[in-house]
């Protein structure tokens, strides 16, 4: 990824002395969780470097609290600032599906980051975190680190490809194991329904062995209700994407949180970039750019924790 990151910016400096004015639209949810307030941190930072490299470009970066705003904010960016590029994380991806299928019929350049559509082949780039290997990696962690009929509970997100591509990861992984699925249910990467969710689940079931909450912020909401009921040594809880707060647990030795598993919010650097590059037609920027993940253990936790990241 890194390597990646500094290609691009490279090719951007090389090309900007002859790219022709565009407007480049980025819409994106609202801060409303920890991994949202880190990506819209870089889309802000990224904007701000883009602009200096590219004055006779305009960036459009709106955030949105709902899929309907969202909508809305879509609509306003091709009426009124007539973009000429799009780079977009859906809030959902069934409600956007349609209003983004029109926007790139129109002939307009779409970079779908994250987040899936409901229909596969509209954007010209996907920029997204390797969804599928994101639950195969805490699932495999589970596989290996369970006894046989170990009882796991699990945190999903939103509704969307993503939760999807997450959800059979993780079951494909630990099929065969012996683990065996509590409950599943969503927390919408949100702390608080987590915790809510979290206490249910305490309510529900005596014996709990671990907790796959698929992102941290749900985690950190798990582990909130988990504490508050006196039940910290009776199980794990393994989030994703690496917030700063589990990283460092990990690296401190915490056993109710021995592993974490990447995610890096810092893709919508990648792909506001790799837009910029590509509607210049100077480089092949079309097709799939997929950012893999990674199991944050003991050992290597050091290498993944930032002491001046927002998340």
């Amino acid at each position: 990824m890194t390597k990646t990151f500094f290609a691009t910016t490279a090719l951007i400096g090389a090309l900007a002395c002859t790219a022709q004015a565009e407007t480049i639209g980025i819409s994106i949810p609202a801060a409303t969780h920890g991994w949202a307030g880190a990506l819209n941190y870089h889309a802000e930072r990224t904007v701000e470097r883009l602009q200096e490299v590219y004055p006779e470009h305009s960036f459009v970066l709106t955030t949105t609290p709902d899929s309907a705003t969202q909508v809305s904010d879509l609509e306003d960016m091709v009426a009124t600032r007539g973009i000429d590029a799009l780079v977009v994380l859906p809030f959902e991806s069934e409600p956007l599906t349609g209003p983004i299928q029109r926007i790139a019929e129109s002939g307009t350049w779409v970079t779908v980051v994250d987040r899936g559509l409901a229909v596969d082949g509209i954007e010209t780039l996907y920029v997204a975190g390797d969804n599928d290997s994101f639950g195969r990696t805490a699932g495999q962690y589970f596989a290996d680190a369970l006894d046989d009929g170990g009882k796991v509970v699990v945190m999903r997100g939103i509704p969307s490809t993503v939760d999807n591509e997450r959800v059979e990861g993780f079951e494909a992984a630990i099929e065969g194991s012996g683990v065996e699925v509590l409950a599943m249910d969503h927390g919408n990467w949100n702390r608080d329904t987590a915790f809510t969710l979290m206490q249910d689940w305490l309510s529900r079931f005596p014996e709990i062995d671990a907790v796959w909450a698929a992102d941290d912020d749900m985690a950190v909401g798990a582990l909130a209700a988990i504490e508050q009921a006196g039940r910290t040594d009776e199980m794990i809880v393994v989030g994703g994407a690496g917030m700063k707060e589990m990283v460092d647990r990990i690296r401190n030795g915490d056993k109710t949180v021995p592993v974490n598993v990447t995610y890096p919010p810092s893709m919508i650097s990648t792909a506001i970039e790799m837009t910029a590059v590509g509607i210049t037609g100077a480089a092949p920027m079309s097709g799939e750019f997929i950012i893999a993940s990674e199991l944050i253990t003991p050992e290597n936790a050091d290498d993944f924790y930032f002491e001046d990241s927002p998340y």
